[in-house]
C-alpha cells in the first residue's frame, strides 16, 4: 500500500511540471517529423509513408525527449540539495522504483494521447487503406515501446553515475550509436527499427513481429542494466561499490538482474527470424553440388499446411527417385533454415540424414542417404517459422504468412531439389495447400490451382501442378478480373483493400489498353504465356519479375501516391498503364542501369509508350498538351539547374543533400529527358510507324546470355543516329 501511494503521489506531482508537458506535448508533435524530415520508410505505400514513418519517427524523438526528462526528474533532488532529507523519509531503492514506475505511466499516458490525436490525421492521409489493425500496433511497437526504452537507458546512466553532465552525454552517444552505426543492424537500432515498407493492401504481421523482438529484447537487456544501476544507488553515504555490495545482500535482487541480461543475450542470439546466409553473395557452394550418381526424380508432392495466425508452416513431402548406380547415394535438399525436419524415411524405413549448419541464400542443405533400391519413395515431414535472408534483413518482410497473404518460394513452400537429375518428364509435383477460405491460391506458372476439399473449421484445401524442383505459391485475399486483350485471357489478381484505388485509376481499362497497343506494336511478352497470363500484385517487394505466363506486379507501384505521379502519367489510369508498360519494357527487356550518369533506363521507354497509347486513347493535342510539354518543361529547367551547369558545387555539398539533388535530376533524366529523345528520335527516323518497327525489332532481337540487355547504343544503331542526332540542348 506504501508503494501505491508513493507511485500516486510521484506520478501527481509529475504531471504537474511544467518541463512535464513540455515533453508530453513536443512528444505529441513528434510524429509530424516523419512526414518531412526522417523518413526511414523508403517504399511509396500509403502505410509507409503516413504510418510507419511518422511512427517511427515519433518513436525516436519520444524516446530521446522522455530520457532526457528521466535525467533531469532523476537529478532533481540532487539540484535543489534535499537529497538528505528525501532519503531519511523514504528509501532510496524504493524511490528510484517509483520515480522509474511514474516516468513509464507518464510515459504509458503521454503514447495514448499521441494515438488519439494522430488517428484522425493519418486515416485522412491514407485514405481508403487505413487499417485499424495496423494504426494501432504500428504505434505500439514502433513509437510505444522506444518510450521506456528511453527512460530505462537514461534513468541507468544517472543511476551510475550521479552526475547530470556525464548521464546526458552517455544517453546521447547511446541514442547516436542507435541512429547511425546500427541504423542498419535490425536487432541493434533499439531506437528507429528497421521498417522499409508497411503493405497498403496486405497484413504486416511478421515486420510487426521483427520490430515487438527486437524492442523485446532491448527492454529485457536495459531492464537488467537498470537492476543493475539500481542495486547502485547511493545509500546512507556509501559510494557506487560499497552500495552495490550492500544492495546486493538480498540474493534474489543480483540474480533478477542475471536473468533478464541472460535472456536478452539468449534472445539476441537465438532470434527465430532471420538466418544466418553466407554474406557473401557471390558465394554458390550449394550450385557446385555434383549430381548424385545414377539417380533421377520421377516425381514429387507436398501437402503444406501454414498456420496463419502463428506465421509458421508444416507439412510433408514425398519424393519419387530411381537409383540405377546400385548402391547407397546422397540426396541433397535446400530447406529453409528456420525448418524443422524429422520423420524422414525411404520405403517406409528411417533414413539416415543430416542439416548443414552452413546456409547460403536462405536455405541450409538437407543430406538423405537412400538405399539401393532401384525405387524409391522418400517422405520427411517439416515444420518451423520460415527465416528471411540475412544479407536482406533491413528489408523484412517477404515471409509474411497470415490470413490475408502469404508467399512461399522454393525452400519455403517444401524442401527443393538440389542435386537430383529430372526424369523423362522433368520434374512434375503435386501441391496441395490448406488456407482459410477467404484465400485465393496463385501458383506462379502458367498452371492453375483449384478447390478439392472444404472442412468444416473454414478452410479449404487446393491442390495445383508443377514441374520444378521448388515452385513459387502466392494466396491472399484477392480479387480476380479476367479480361481479354491481344489475343490474350488475363487472370489479373489485387488485394481486396485494394479495390476502390483500383476501380479509381480503371485498372482494368489500363490492362486491356496496354495489352493491345503494345502487343500490336511490339510483339507478345517472351514469357511463355500459352492462351492465358496472370497479372499477381504481391505484397510490397522492391519490384517484379516474370516468367513462364505469369508476371509480378509490386503494389508500391499501385498506391495512391504513385498513381498521382505527374512524371508517369497525366492521371492515375495513365500511371497505371506506364506500370503495366514494364511488363514490356522492363521485365520483358531488361536494361542495365550500372551508370547512374546515364538517362537510358527501363522509364524512358515505359514513358514514351505511355505517351503513345494516350495518344492513342486522347487524341494528339491531349498527348502533346501533358506529355511533350510537361517534359520540354522539365528539361529546360534541368538544363539551367545551378548544379547542373556547376557541378563542383553538387560535390562540395554534404552527402545527405547530394544524394537529394543527385536523386531528383536522375529523375528528370529518365522520366524527362529520355522519352523527349526518344519521341525526337521518332520525327528523325521516318515517324511513328518507322518507329514501331525499330522497337519492335529491339523487343524481339536475340538475346545474348553473356549481356541480355538493351542497350543505348543498340537503340541508336537500330534508328540510325548518334548521340549528336538527339542532344536536347
Amino acid at each position: 500500500m506504501k508503494m501505491l501511494l508513493l507511485l500516486s503521489l510521484e506520478l501527481r506531482r509529475l504531471l504537474q511540471s511544467r518541463l512535464t508537458w513540455l515533453i508530453a506535448g513536443l512528444t505529441a508533435l513528434s510524429p509530424a517529423l516523419g512526414l518531412v524530415l526522417y523518413q526511414p520508410a523508403s517504399a511509396e505505400t500509403m502505410l509507409s509513408m503516413y504510418l510507419a514513418n511518422p511512427a517511427i519517427a515519433g518513436g525516436a524523438a519520444g524516446g530521446v525527449l522522455f530520457g532526457l526528462l528521466s535525467v533531469f526528474e532523476l537529478d532533481r533532488t540532487a539540484r535543489s540539495r534535499v537529497e538528505a532529507l528525501t532519503d531519511a523519509a523514504v528509501s532510496p531503492l524504493v524511490m528510484a522504483l517509483v520515480r522509474l514506475l511514474a516516468l513509464l505511466a507518464g510515459a504509458l499516458l503521454m503514447l495514448g494521447l499521441t494515438m488519439l490525436l494522430w488517428l484522425p490525421v493519418s486515416r485522412g492521409l491514407i485514405g481508403s487503406v487505413f487499417d485499424g489493425t495496423d494504426y494501432i500496433l504500428a504505434y505500439l511497437f514502433f513509437m510505444g515501446l522506444a518510450l521506456p526504452l528511453g527512460i530505462l537507458s537514461a534513468a541507468s546512466a544517472y543511476q551510475l553515475t550521479r552526475r547530470l553532465d556525464l548521464s546526458l552525454v552517455l544517453f546521447a552517444v547511446f541514442a547516436g550509436l542507435s541512429l547511425t552505426v546500427w541504423a542498419d543492424d535490425w536487432q541493434l537500432c533499439w531506437l528507429n527499427p528497421c521498417v522499409w515498407a508497411l503493405s497498403d493492401d496486405f497484413s504486416n504481421f511478421r515486420i510487426f513481429r521483427s520490430v515487438a523482438y527486437m524492442r523485446l529484447t532491448w527492454l529485457a537487456a536495459l531492464a537488467g542494466v537498470w537492476t543493475l544501476s539500481w542495486l547502485c544507488v547511493r545509500q546512507n553515504g556509501r559510494g557506487l561499490f560499497r552500495s552495490l555490495l550492500w544492495s546486493a545482500r538480498r540474493i534474489y535482487r543480483p540474480a533478477v538482474t542475471l536473468l533478464l541480461l541472460v535472456c536478452a543475450v539468449s534472445a539476441y542470439a537465438a532470434q527465430p527470424l532471420v538466418d544466418r546466409s553466407n554474406p557473401d553473395e557471390t558465394a554458390a557452394k550449394f550450385y557446385e553440388l555434383p549430381y548424385a550418381e545414377g539417380v533421377v526424380c520421377t516425381g514429387r508432392s507436398a501437402q503444406v499446411f501454414p498456420d496463419t495466425s502463428a506465421g509458421a508452416v508444416k507439412g510433408r513431402a514425398s519424393y519419387q527417385l530411381r537409383n540405377t548406380s546400385g548402391r547407397e547415394q546422397r540426396v541433397a535438399f535446400g530447406v529453409n533454415p528456420g525448418y524443422t525436419i524429422s520423420h524422414v524415411r525411404a520405403d517406409g524405413e528411417a533414413a539416415p540424414f543430416s542439416v548443414s549448419s552452413y546456409q547460403e541464400f536462405n536455405e541450409a542443405m538437407l543430406e538423405v542417404v537412400i538405399p539401393a533400391a532401384e525405387q524409391v519413395e522418400l517422405t520427411m515431414e517439416y515444420e518451423g517459422f520460415p527465416r528471411e535472408n540475412r544479407n536482406l534483413s533491413v528489408m523484412q518482410g517477404s515471409m509474411e504468412i497470415s490470413g490475408e497473404y502469404l508467399c512461399l518460394e522454393n525452400a519455403a513452400l517444401s524442401p527443393r531439389l538440389m542435386n537430383v537429375l529430372p526424369g523423362e518428364d522433368g520434374y512434375p509435383a503435386s501441391i496441395e495447400i490448406t488456407l482459410p477460405a477467404s484465400m485465393t491460391v496463385i501458383p506462379f506458372g502458367s498452371g492453375g490451382a483449384g478447390v478439392i476439399a472444404e472442412h468444416e473449421d473454414g478452410t479449404r484445401t487446393w491442390s495445383c501442378e508443377m514441374n520444378s524442383t521448388g515452385g513459387i505459391l502466392y494466396a491472399g485475399d484477392y480479387i480476380r478480373e479476367d479480361i481479354e486483350a491481344g489475343g490474350l485471357t488475363i487472370e489479373f489478381y489485387y488485394g481486396r483493400r485494394h479495390q476502390a484505388v483500383m476501380e479509381a485509376a480503371g485498372a482494368a481499362d489500363a490492362v486491356r489498353a496496354v495489352v493491345e497497343c503494345c502487343t500490336e506494336h511490339y510483339g507478345s511478352l517472351p514469357f511463355d504465356t500459352g492462351s492465358r497470363l496472370k497479372l499477381i500484385q504481391s505484397r510490397v517487394s522492391g519490384g517484379g519479375y516474370a516468367a513462364d505466363g505469369a508476371s509480378l506486379l509490386d503494389e508500391a507501384d499501385f498506391t495512391a501516391a504513385n498513381l498521382s505521379d505527374a512524371g508517369k502519367g497525366a492521371g492515375a489510369g495513365e500511371v497505371m498503364i506506364h506500370e503495366l508498360v514494364h511488363q514490356w519494357w522492363g521485365l520483358g527487356n531488361m536494361f542495365d542501369v550500372s551508370d547512374p550518369d546515364s538517362p537510358w533506363s527501363a522509364e524512358g521507354l515505359t514513358v514514351y509508350t505511355t505517351y503513345r497509347i494516350a495518344r492513342e486513347l486522347y487524341g494528339e493535342a491531349y498527348a502533346q498538351e501533358n506529355y511533350v510539354e510537361q517534359w520540354q518543361k522539365a528539361v529546360d529547367d534541368y538544363y539551367l539547374d545551378f548544379y547542373v551547369r556547376n557541378p563542383d558545387y553538387l560535390a562540395k555539398l554534404p552527402a545527405e543533400k547530394q544524394l537529394e539533388i543527385t536523386n531528383h535530376l536522375t529523375y528528370v533524366r529518365q522520366y524527362c529527358e529520355m522519352p523527349l529523345k526518344i519521341w525526337k528520335a521518332e520525327a528523325l527516323a521516318g515517324g511513328r510507324e518507322a518507329m514501331d518497327q525499330i522497337l519492335s525489332s529491339l523487343f524481339n532481337r536475340e538475346l545474348d546470355p553473356a549481356y541480355p540487355y538493351l542497350t543505348y547504343q543498340e537503340f541508336l544503331d537500330a534508328c540510325g543516329l548518334t548521340e549528336e542526332d538527339l542532344s536536347l540542348v
